[in-house]
């Protein structure tokens, strides 16, 4: 480490006074102004993480679903999943450490991670379409640099893209080709011969029309259509052309607005879907004869894809461990489907990718979806080399097609991280394959009318959880009012969490009716502003 060379680089990408960041579950996110310097920053850890795990390591350049001012970071780990906890902690430890200090910060992480030095270092970069990414990601270029890094720059791409290419790498190969063609050949290759199964193949034109959030989507997705089957005609809305990154589109706005995007016409029960600002996110939604707006979220896609991998593994006579994860945002119905239509086991895990993720490596096929459509399936090694064994040798014909169609599953999905594109193929193989339509897939079950409110208080610590967020533990008494007032509702619930970003506290309540929902929120609410020191005037019904 060449100590004047490093003062030199960080004088070039000064630390702002007074400013302060935290790495969290989305790396780190703020005004892209201010992020100079944590760039540069980010480009040293990488070069650290690298030597640590002796693997390439991942920095993209993306605020995801937030405003096009936004911007951010995150590192991406050896296997293409998000960075190790211990990691977060120099990350943030690094990043605000001030300029005299920045030498010996890098000395003390080499040290408590056992570091060597003398090992080499390379990186994988990508962004967004943001208009500040390009220069951002050149800063990390000079942090990977004033280290000695190696580095290869994959430029605009999707996040789940860099993820993708990250484990390509490190696997040698084995998962597949570290470029973008490579991803494109072995989702499109997959995904032709799932369709070629289905009932209505080759006969008519396939129409999809996807919001693609003015974002990478757009332009990634445009690259990947000549690899489509022929019968696939894709109609790309908000294409980053004319509109603003995530403005009033998009997976997030359509999930939380509950309204289909601007600038995508819909007909009357045609499925759309929206991708988020970085491409990691779908959901999917209609308007029925009547005009109303169906949205078909993360609870729904993980629904279907179980029931489809569920159907396969019977076909094939496998007792392999399957399981869905969920956080308490699940709607209720969901859960109760899952466990006892479909006899799927399901657990409850905290919010934040990195928990569910964690959960679903526990089992032969683990699935995991967030509501806001951000999710993906989990093959363990053994249960992938059975599929692709019996996919080969099986003798029994209805067993061995069964294995091959896993198998091509298996190739389809994205199992670094949720990813819009890789989903979106897997739903059309999955609907095209059981012939279902978008109302059909949407009345597997009706979910329960929900609220989400939030309420400001002085200090979010006040409000400690426990039971993967679904009980609180602190204050005393709130838990028992919550518990009191639930008792009044049917089919109801409620829990309240402290945000991870600002002073905060999220309400979540469902009952029987939405004037319920609201009601148990409302109360609910109230408790809180009223034991957890709310600020302000107390919410309002």
């Amino acid at each position: 480490m060449d100590p004047e060379a490093l003062k030199k680089y960080s004088t070039l990408h000064p630390k702002p006074a007074g400013v302060t960041l935290q790495y969290g579950t989305a790396g780190f996110r703020t005004k892209a102004e201010h992020l100079d310097h944590v760039m540069f920053r980010m480009g040293l850890l990488a070069v650290l993480r690298s030597k640590a795990t002796v693997s390439t390591i991942g920095v993209m350049v993306t605020a995801s679903h937030n405003p096009e001012e936004d911007n951010g970071v995150k590192l991406v780990d050896p296997l293409g999943e998000m960075l190790h906890p211990s990691w977060e902690e120099y990350a943030t430890q690094l990043v605000n450490a001030e300029e005299q200090e920045l030498q010996k910060t890098l000395n003390e992480i080499c040290q408590k991670a056992g570091v060597n030095q003398h090992k080499d270092a390379s990186v994988f970069i990508g962004r967004d379409t943001r208009p500040s990414s390009e220069k951002l990601s050149q800063s990390v270029i000079d942090g990977i640099s004033v280290l000695g890094g190696q580095y290869h720059d994959y430029g605009l791409v999707t996040t789940p893209q860099l993820h993708y290419m990250v484990c390509c790498q490190n696997t040698q190969g084995q998962y597949g080709k570290a470029t973008l063609e490579g991803y494109y050949e072995k989702l499109s290759k997959a995904f032709a011969e799932l369709i070629k199964q289905s009932p209505s193949s080759g006969e008519s034109q396939r129409h999809w029309k996807i919001d693609c959030a003015n974002g990478i989507g757009a332009l990634k997705l445009s690259e990947m259509e000549p690899y489509f089957p022929k019968e696939v005609l894709i109609h790309i809305y908000n294409d980053g052309t004319k509109e603003k990154l995530n403005h009033l589109c998009g997976a997030d706005f359509v999930k939380v607005h509950q309204k289909p995007p601007r600038g995508l016409d819909m007909e009357p029960n045609e499925r759309c879907c929206s991708f988020d600002g970085d491409a990691d996110r779908i959901v999917y939604y209609y308007k029925d004869a009547t005009g109303r707006f169906h949205l078909i979220d993360g609870d729904k896609i993980a629904t279907l894809i179980s029931i489809f991998l569920k159907e396969l593994l019977a076909k094939m006579g496998q007792t392999l461990q399957m399981a869905v994860v969920q956080t308490a945002y699940a709607n209720g119905s969901s859960t109760r489907y899952l466990e006892e239509t479909l006899k799927v086991p399901v657990h409850c895990v905290k919010t934040g990718v990195k928990h569910l993720h964690h959960k679903a490596q526990e089992f032969d096929v683990g699935v995991y979806f967030e509501a806001n459509g951000h999710g993906t399936v989990l093959f363990s090694k053994a249960a992938e080399s059975t599929v692709r064994q019996l996919a080969k040798e099986e003798k029994d014909g209805e067993r061995r097609e069964a294995a091959k169609v896993l198998e091509n599953m298996i190739d389809l999905i994205n199992q670094t991280v949720g990813d819009a594109i890789s989903d979106m193929l897997v739903i059309e193989a999955i609907l095209a394959l059981k012939g279902l339509t978008v109302q059909q897939w949407n009345a597997i079950y009706t979910d329960l009318p929900n609220r989400l409110l939030k309420v400001q208080v002085a200090d979010r610590r006040v409000i400690d959880t426990t039971d993967a967020e679904r009980r609180a533990v602190t204050p005393s008494g709130l838990q028992e009012k919550i518990d009191a007032l639930v008792k009044k509702y049917k089919l109801s619930r409620a829990f309240v969490r402290p945000s991870g970003t600002e002073d905060v506290v999220r309400i979540y309540a469902e009952a029987d009716t939405q004037e319920n929902a609201d009601a148990l929120a409302h109360e609910v609410s109230l408790a809180v502003y009223h034991l957890a020191g709310g600020r302000g005037a107390p919410p309002q019904p």
